[in-house]
């Protein structure tokens, strides 16, 4: 029987990557990663290679049912060089959890986008909805603007198999979020992105776009969006003393330029310390501690100091590879 297998991977563009994807028809696929074969794509029409050497390859790292088409996979794929090697704009091949010690939960915060206004969705054409506050895990039309698209997507991650921990409302109107968690770095990220271009195609289908901007609507009195971070390894998850949770945190301080630049792109107009963030410019963590930078849940002290912390700094739009490959390393530098 032949079946679609969608090819999904990562454009060069900069500062902010964008999906790509093109069906290859397949006979007899066993529905096994190993089964994949390589393919390769244009890559000087995606800001991967000149003209005169467009080819790049891509490989198959994640493949998943295609909960919307018949006979239909999803391939998470890396982009890599003729010669087999990663290509530079592969955040993927980065990340060093080859035994997957690093767990990590998304939060993956978005809008919902009205092109028609140029807005989010549920705003009135010419104007704003009333301030901020009656939209967070809202119910209700007066407050809650497509649930219908947040549904389907639920409905399609999960079919897929993603491990889709939840979903709510956002703090701005037409603002959401979903959360994924893996154990395994890589993991985490495929399941993002492949969570993040269900989103997009179902969008197509309901004439919005998804607006991934961490401040789409410019410096007004209206919450960003972020992709928090949570992440944990066996020393965190085995802890037993705040001096563990003390040390890590403090590795952090002095590479905060090195995480910043792979936190997602304008993060300077969401990290001003307002709207439950921390100041770019700073860096702090406290238990409970929404404004941190790094938060140490209530659950970690209460539990003998044994669990996860929570990196908020990253942004809607970052690359979820790149922001565990830099959190992991910097993890990695702490000798416990």
């Amino acid at each position: 029987m032949a079946v679609k297998l969608e090819y999904v991977w990562l454009d060069g563009y900069k500062p902010t990557q964008s999906l790509r994807s093109k069906t290859k028809i397949e006979k007899d696929f066993n529905g096994t990663l190993s089964d994949l074969p390589t393919w390769s794509f244009d890559g000087s029409s995606t800001e991967q290679a000149p003209g005169g050497s467009s080819d790049c390859l891509l490989k198959p790292v994640f493949v998943v049912p295609d909960p919307q088409r018949k006979n239909a996979w999803l391939v998470m794929c890396e982009v890599m060089n003729v010669d087999g090697t990663p290509h530079v704009s592969n955040g993927r091949a980065t990340i060093e959890d080859d035994d997957n010690d690093f767990w990590f939960g998304f939060e993956q915060e978005y809008f919902l986008w009205d092109n028609n206004i140029n807005r989010p969705l549920g705003f009135p054409a010419g104007g704003f909805p009333g301030p901020q506050g009656p939209y967070y895990c809202s119910v209700g039309a007066a407050n809650a603007y497509g649930r219908e698209i947040i549904e389907e997507h639920l409905d399609a991650c999960l079919e897929a198999g993603l491990n889709v921990e939840g979903i709510n409302a956002e703090v701005a109107t037409g603002q959401w979020e979903f959360q994924i968690f893996s154990k395994g770095a890589k993991q985490a990220g495929d399941q993002i992105w492949i969570a993040r271009y269900l989103l997009e195609r179902i969008g197509e289908k309901h004439g919005v776009s998804i607006n991934w901007h961490c401040k789409p609507l410019g410096a007004l009195d209206w919450n960003g969006s972020g992709m928090h971070a949570n992440f944990s390894n066996s020393t965190l998850r085995n802890g037993g003393s705040k001096a563990i949770f003390d040390k890590v945190c403090e590795a952090f301080r002095p590479v905060v330029k090195e995480h910043i630049e792979v936190y997602g792109a304008d993060n300077h107009l969401r990290l001003t310390g307002k709207h439950e963030t921390a100041s770019i410019l700073d860096f702090s963590y406290g238990v409970s501690d929404r404004g941190a930078s790094i938060r140490i849940p209530a659950m970690v002290p209460q539990k003998g100091w044994k669990g996860y912390l929570e990196d908020r700094r990253p942004n809607s739009a970052a690359d979820p590879y790149k922001v565990a490959a830099r959190i992991i390393k910097t993890v990695k530098s702490v000798k416990v």
